[in-house]
């Protein structure tokens, strides 16, 4: 009986697994969009997976050579808050007009001689306020460099300053790989949504259904044999992207026991979007239709739960809506797993995509059942 079960269960499998290598419409109406969002998000970024948004390109003018002013300078560079480009006051002009950059810092001359003999000496900010964004990372960052600055000198310091700075995560996140986890999410949902639906609508529009209802296999085979293809589909892409962006650098490479977590936040998130791409695909029944359809349900599902934001900052209306998306747990459970080495409230998330996952699953067989009895 296991025989009678299996042996078309495989058959079925590898014909919609192979149909689905031979067409890449549905690779491509799910990777489109997110190539799109991850080439707006690499330039809004900074250019790249190493950048923080808040790096702007300042002019820096260090007219003072003395110890003070070359340590200044110093620590402006360390400070990793600016793209710093040594300059002239000529250049530091001719680089704001020509909006190569947003400000420009000079250090003046008697720099070290007026900090030496603690008078107030001041860096002259030439800030373009073209952009709120850039006019108030400068307004902030500058301020904090002079802080740096007065620290450094220690027991000297005519302003006793003390900075100690206790992080709650062991490490910083990049702007870019923050943004490029919820796409990897937003990639699994929208592939396993699209391919499924368009496999299944394709049975109907060329009528190939009636072949597979004539032959002697149950529908309970048929089911789970699609079900399977386009699940193993959409994990696979979703894997070798995963692999992708941790040898690119655009996402830290999860450790240990955290590589099991990401692959079962994975699998859950494909398996969820399997069940609504097969019970779409059943209820449309025509390919071009259901490729829109499925898509938008995916960037629906995808940006109520915050998108590529951080949800906390979100409007609170939005937080309680994510708060019935399962996408959102999906999301939370692999940047605690791959950005922090943690499995906080993992258990939490699991279990509600691993409902989640069954519920449309269940939707998604009932849905072909009846289209199938039809």
């Amino acid at each position: 009986m296991l025989g009678t079960f299996f042996r078309p269960l495989l058959a079925v499998f590898k014909k919609d697994f192979i149909i689905w290598l031979r067409n890449p419409l549905s690779m491509v109406a799910s990777l489109v969009p997110i190539l799109a969002i991850l080439v707006i998000q690499g330039i809004g970024s900074g250019g790249g997976a190493g950048q923080a948004v808040g790096r702007n390109p300042v002019a820096l003018v260090t007219l003072d050579q003395g110890s003070k002013g070359m340590q200044m300078r110093q620590i402006l560079y360390q400070s990793h808050v600016f793209r710093l480009t040594d300059a002239t006051p000529q250049q530091a002009k001719a680089l704001m007009k020509d909006l190569q950059v947003v400000a420009s810092i000079r250090i003046p001359a008697d720099f070290t001689q007026r900090i030496e003999a603690h008078e107030s000496t001041p860096l002259e900010v030439t800030i373009n306020n073209l952009n709120l964004d850039f006019t108030d990372d400068i307004r902030r960052a500058v301020p904090d460099a002079i802080t740096q600055f007065y620290q450094a000198q220690g027991s000297s310091s005519p302003l006793k300053v003390t900075l100690h700075e206790q992080d709650l995560r062991k490490q910083d996140i990049q702007l870019f790989q923050y943004s490029f986890l919820p796409l990897l999410v937003l990639l699994l949902i929208s592939s396993s949504l699209v391919t499924n639906s368009i496999a299944a609508a394709r049975e109907w529009e060329r009528s190939t259904i009636k072949e597979l209802l004539l032959s002697p296999v149950g529908r309970l085979v048929l089911i789970t044999g699609k079900v399977l293809a386009g699940f193993t589909g959409t994990l696979l892409l979703g894997l070798l992207v995963f692999a992708l962006s941790v040898w690119q650098g655009w996402m830290l490479p999860p450790s240990g026991v955290y590589l099991g977590t990401c692959l079962l936040i994975m699998a859950l998130i494909a398996l969820l979007g399997t069940g609504l791409g097969v019970a779409l695909g059943a209820m449309v029944q025509r390919i071009q239709p259901v490729t829109s359809t499925s898509v938008i349900t995916a960037f629906f599902l995808f940006f109520l739960t915050g998108g590529i934001g951080v949800l906390a900052f979100e409007p609170i209306v939005l937080q309680n809506i994510a708060a019935f998306d399962p996408l959102y747990s999906g999301v939370h459970a692999l940047q605690i797993a791959i950005f922090y080495q943690s499995s906080d409230q993992l258990g939490r998330d699991v279990l509600i995509l691993c409902l989640s996952a069954f519920a449309a699953l269940g939707l998604g067989a009932l849905a072909l059942r009846r289209s199938l009895t039809s």
